[in-house]
């Protein structure tokens, strides 16, 4: 008898184990809220916080009276708009233009942003908009000088860049025995190529061409060829998948449409 009573407890307590686990089984999961997107946020707030750098025609460019002015300006006013919002320019440079996003102190970083996988780790990007690679930019009397990396590549040649971006990655990466100068205005490094302090100034091949319309004297090398392939796009923040969808659906509908063509011609033609 003590045995069989034994057991049978035994039996009543596994039993109710399993009825315990079976239970814990079937009940939900506790789940985490999903963090709210900025797509919510900003059409709240009515406000689309936009960090850009503003050097660099013809995609951003702060004028004297600190207003903004290109193609990513226009761009963002028409998305702006689809939110219910307006837009607020955040000032930033090359080298804190990703730190500023990754911080939240905007909704979405644009300016002649070039996609990198060195970006991608951080943030999202919304599709290209734009296939543009790296051109250089040169003196025209010296433009039959800096056809290809290594023709630049040499001790003689002075090749300026400016800070944090893409174009310093590349001179970096591309030019070991030319001489480098780190120059902390993008505004103004055309300026010393034409005043002889520089030589070549590798940049995308839509600034190149924006910049040798501007400063006479100055000619883009190739612009159709260019250096190494790249392309533009905006920058977001990471993980919001909601707001990526409604971004590149947004330049979807514009490049469809013909709105962004029109843009583009604008700055371009």
């Amino acid at each position: 008898m003590r045995s069989s009573s034994t057991s049978s407890i035994g039996l009543t307590f596994i039993a109710a184990a399993a009825a315990v686990l079976s239970g814990c089984a079937m009940a939900p999961a506790a789940t985490t809220p999903a963090a709210a997107s900025h797509l919510d946020s900003v059409q709240k707030a009515a406000v689309l916080r936009i960090c850009t750098p503003g050097d660099y025609k013809p995609f951003s460019f702060q004028k004297t009276d600190a207003s903004f002015e290109g193609i990513d300006v226009d761009l963002m006013t028409g998305f702006s708009a689809s939110l219910g919002a307006r837009p607020e320019w955040v000032k930033t440079t090359w080298a804190n233009l990703l730190p500023d996003l990754a911080a939240g102190k905007c909704d979405i970083a644009v300016g002649g942003v070039s996609v990198t996988t060195d970006r991608q780790k951080r943030a999202f990007f919304s599709t290209p908009y734009m296939v543009n690679g790296k051109t250089p930019i040169a003196r025209c009397a010296d433009v039959a000088k800096y056809q290809s990396v290594a023709a630049i590549d040499q001790p003689s040649t002075r090749v300026i860049f400016n800070p944090g971006g893409s174009n310093e990655r590349f001179a970096r990466a591309n030019f070991k025995q030319a001489k480098l100068t780190l120059h902390g205005e993008n505004v103004t490094i055309f300026d010393e190529i034409l005043a002889n302090r520089a030589d070549v100034f590798v940049t995308e091949a839509a600034e190149a061409i924006t910049q040798q319309k501007l400063k006479p004297g100055l000619c883009a090398v190739n612009p159709d060829k260019p250096l190494q392939y790249g392309e533009m796009a905006w920058m977001l923040p990471r993980d919001d998948v909601a707001f990526k969808s409604y971004v590149d659906q947004w330049l979807h509908l514009q490049q469809a449409g013909g709105d962004f063509q029109r843009v583009m011609d604008r700055w371009l033609k």
